[in-house]
């Protein structure tokens, strides 16, 4: 497996930890902490917090895409995001910016964004040669549906299968409009379109998949209802059971992880690896 990815300004080493990305939710209503980073002061507040508990990433939303979240329109998804791209270009961490519109990944692009995590795995018209001429980084996630419908009644016939294979597809469209190898992660999209069991199923198959691709992968669990499902916890109690997944993940041979709790993240992986390196 690749163990360079390439991130605009930064390069990450992955055969050494797994890279931490930082939740930012600049959104009123994300599933989690919606409403809470929604003004500048605030979002930059909380970037430098997670500066300081260790991330290496930020990844910045200006859009929820918890199940049955409707879209929001391209000018007012600029209108959060852009001020925070900006704002955080001083900040000495990459900066990822979590859209699926191609106006938006231009838009970061220019403003200096470091990664294009795109939940739609660039399918829109022009998401590809949006981020053709950049050096950024492009995380390329699978979603069965839409935010609005995913969770409806999700059906696999294989689904470590099937999601690998949407994700090689993606994967060689990229590499045909020429963008290098080095840019690219996957991620196989814990909570879109998948049942708990699917989600699980993915979760354990994490090196498999990686190894069948030979990309990095992308685990974020973070609080969802999967973590919900198997402690009964509601979505501010789920902490403990969102570590016990992202050490899991790692076990199972994730990459990056991307996190709300980052300092809580960033302590579990140093004492993992401290117990756990010869």
């Amino acid at each position: 497996m690749r163990q360079l990815l390439q991130c605009g300004r930064f390069s990450f080493r992955l055969e050494q930890r797994p890279l931490v990305m930082g939740i930012l939710n600049v959104t009123p209503d994300s599933f989690s902490d919606g409403g809470r980073y929604g003004t500048l002061e605030f979002a930059i507040s909380r970037a430098e917090e997670m500066v300081r508990d260790g991330v290496d990433l930020i990844d910045i939303g200006g859009e929820s895409t918890r199940p049955g979240s409707p879209s929001v329109p391209v000018e007012e998804e600029l209108r959060r995001v852009m001020p925070a791209v900006y704002a955080l270009q001083g900040v000495g961490r990459a900066l990822s910016v979590d859209t699926c519109k191609p106006l938006v990944m231009r838009e970061a692009i220019i403003a200096g964004a470091d990664m294009i995590n795109d939940i739609n795995g660039f399918r829109a018209p022009g998401a590809i040669e949006a981020v053709q001429g950049s050096d950024c980084g492009l995380c390329i996630m699978h979603m069965q549906g839409t935010p609005q419908d995913m969770q409806a009644e999700p059906v696999y016939g294989d689904v470590v299968g099937e999601v690998t294979a949407f994700l090689r597809e993606r994967i060689e469209a990229l590499l045909a409009a020429g963008i290098e190898r080095e840019r690219i992660c996957v991620d196989p999209g814990l909570g879109f379109g998948k049942t708990v069991e699917h989600n699980y199923t993915l979760l354990r198959a994490t090196a498999r998949i990686e190894e069948e691709l030979g990309f990095p992968v992308l685990i974020g669990l973070s609080r969802k209802s999967m973590i919900g499902a198997v402690t009964g916890r509601p979505v501010e109690g789920r902490l403990p059971g969102s570590i016990a997944g992202a050490l899991a993940a790692v076990a199972h041979g994730a990459k990056i992880l991307r996190v709300h709790d980052v300092a809580e993240t960033v302590d579990a992986l140093k004492v993992w690896r401290a117990a756990t390196i010869d």
